[in-house]
């Protein structure tokens, strides 16, 4: 698949933005601490674990940081416990979103999070009205900027190395990606995702992020001004310390 995407753009904005956020480390290690609680301390077997500490590294936290927060996961360090929480809302143009969170303290996040939505246009609704319209799937990104050699662009091999590229994902087993100016975003199977993240990477390919989301069964199109409205609610929601994640059926 090719064409331009603003879900795949805004999900890029967001990352590269992520790492210049004051509170991305309490994020990262709130993700940490539950992805130990879940599944234990050992990387290798607990793939979760792996990918939080991968978007960790990718944005410098800290090793002391990480280090705590797998400590407070496994109870050697005290501290409050962190509560997996999903939320559902309706924004501007009939946008869905699903708003994931983790927090100490379920009254205050959930407060939070109505706040930024409502004051912007938004609307709270029953996760159950929203959550139909999406799927669990691995998310893979790969930005073009990052993994084409510029060198290659004055020769006119720039082409092929990214026709080189798209046959790599391919063959990677993933079940199916867009391509668009920024680069892929490749969707597997869940349980697939590990299998073709690992593949990709031992055939070269320089992977941005790794995870998995909800994915819009049925992708929305809005005008400019609509996503403006929305852009600007899922912007109150970064800045909040509870949101690990949104997301939205934005085409």
């Amino acid at each position: 698949m090719s064409g331009h995407s603003k879900w795949a753009t805004i999900k890029r904005t967001k990352e590269s933005k992520d790492a210049q956020r004051g509170n991305i480390f309490t994020k990262l290690g709130n993700t940490i601490t539950v992805a130990v609680k879940e599944g234990g301390t050992d990387p290798e077997a607990n793939f979760k674990l792996r990918l939080a500490i991968e978007r960790a590294k990718a944005v410098n936290m800290p090793k002391d940081n990480i280090e705590r927060a797998i400590k407070r996961g496994t109870g050697e360090l005290k501290g409050a416990v962190i509560e997996d929480l999903t939320y559902g809302a309706l924004l501007p143009g009939q946008v869905a979103v699903i708003i994931k969170c983790l927090s100490d303290n379920k009254n205050r996040a959930l407060a939070d999070i109505k706040t930024a939505i409502t004051k912007n246009g938004g609307q709270f609704v029953d996760l159950h009205s929203v959550s139909w319209q999406f799927e669990n799937k691995g998310v893979i990104r790969i930005n073009v900027q990052g993994t084409i050699n510029p060198g290659l662009v004055k020769q006119g091999g720039a082409d092929r190395e990214q026709g080189d590229l798209e046959m790599k994902i391919i063959d990677s087993g993933a079940e199916d990606y867009i391509k668009d100016e920024d680069g892929f975003t490749i969707y597997t199977r869940p349980e697939e995702l590990k299998a073709v993240k690992e593949k990709l990477e031992n055939s070269g390919v320089k992977i941005n992020s790794a995870g998995l989301e909800m994915v819009a069964k049925d992708p929305k199109d809005i005008d400019n001004e609509t996503l403006a409205k929305v852009a600007k609610i899922l912007g109150s929601l970064d800045e909040l310390d509870e949101v690990s994640d949104y997301y939205t059926n934005l085409a």
